[in-house]
């Protein structure tokens, strides 16, 4: 038995719940990873895993040797780039977490760019909105945007994004405009639904925050979707310039309460830990910091206010 290839499988195993998955994402047959699994229970001699008709189930002992799994194969894998490093080559898997609307328009081909460079890196990249469990799902590198990161989280600040209340010209000729963010409450608002947050939007007056109710006309979680809406007359959205640039600058919306600044969200690389973090993976993250930068491409479509 190769133990390190028993220990990654059995990582996989219990990330992805499921020996068929994991065969076929590794190009095997399920019975290699069934036997490989098998044979670390044989060593250990303790039940890693309780398989049931429904679901796979991680025992007592297979949890806490997971989380032991996890540091060795972190370790090796410093080893390994730590050698790789002295050639400039960076080889192995990056498990990465991108929002969904910042990655498909800013994300996706700088990580096309990075993999073309790097022919020995594998990414596999979640687009997904929510706030991920990197420990828990195996998330090598996070980008989060945020304007307050959460108690714990091991992050480097890569970019930045202004925020932007804007709204079709139809809708403003309908409804007019807003002179003062206290008058949203009058408008249709197209709101970003985030779990725990009020329907208000931030402004900095007197350089001091402040929330602003809002009355919600349509709600989602995904900027893309608001914009879309903006643009076909619903309302107002307040909306990251990196998502709201293109539209700008075709006319398809107007920026409106622009004499009111609004706080501007980071953009940040958030890491599982900063502990032996693979060379790989700071590569990826020193990359996206310089590609992305201080002064990002859509901040210079639409000056300050």
């Amino acid at each position: 038995m190769d133990r390190l290839e028993a220990m990654r499988l059995f990582v996989r195993v219990a990330e992805m719940g499921s020996f068929s998955a994991v065969a076929q994402q590794q190009g095997v047959a399920r019975s290699v990873v069934t036997r490989q699994v098998a044979a670390l229970e044989s060593h250990l001699g303790s039940k890693l895993i309780a398989r049931s008709t429904r679901r796979l189930a991680l025992t007592s002992a297979g949890a806490e040797y997971l989380e032991k799994c996890r540091v060795i194969l972190n370790l090796v894998e410093v080893a390994e780039g730590g050698v790789a490093a002295e050639h400039h080559v960076p080889r192995g898997p990056i498990h990465l977490s991108v929002p969904l609307a910042f990655g498909r328009r800013h994300l996706s081909p700088h990580l096309l760019a990075f993999a073309r460079r790097y022919p020995e890196v594998r990414l596999d990249i979640d687009y997904i909105d929510r706030r991920s469990n990197l420990i828990e799902e195996g998330i090598d590198l996070a980008v989060r945007v945020t304007n307050q990161l959460e108690p714990g989280d091991v992050a480097r600040r890569i970019s930045a994004s202004s925020m932007v209340v804007t709204a079709a010209p139809e809708y403003l000729a309908l409804h007019g405009e807003p002179a003062h963010p206290k008058e949203l409450i009058h408008h249709e608002c197209l709101v970003y639904t985030v779990a725990g947050r009020p329907s208000s939007w931030e402004f900095l007056i007197d350089g001091r925050p402040q929330h602003f109710p809002v009355s919600a006309r349509l709600q989602a979680n995904n900027g893309d979707a608001l914009l879309q809406a903006a643009i076909a007359g619903f309302g107002l959205t307040c909306s990251p310039l990196f998502i709201a640039a293109d539209a700008l600058q075709a006319g398809q919306v107007r920026r409106v309460l622009a004499g009111f600044a609004t706080p501007k969200p980071g953009i940040y690389a958030v890491l599982p830990s900063n502990k032996h973090v693979p060379h790989r993976v700071r590569m990826l993250m020193d990359y996206l910091a310089q590609c992305l930068g201080p002064e990002p491409p859509w901040e210079a479509i639409v000056p300050a206010p």
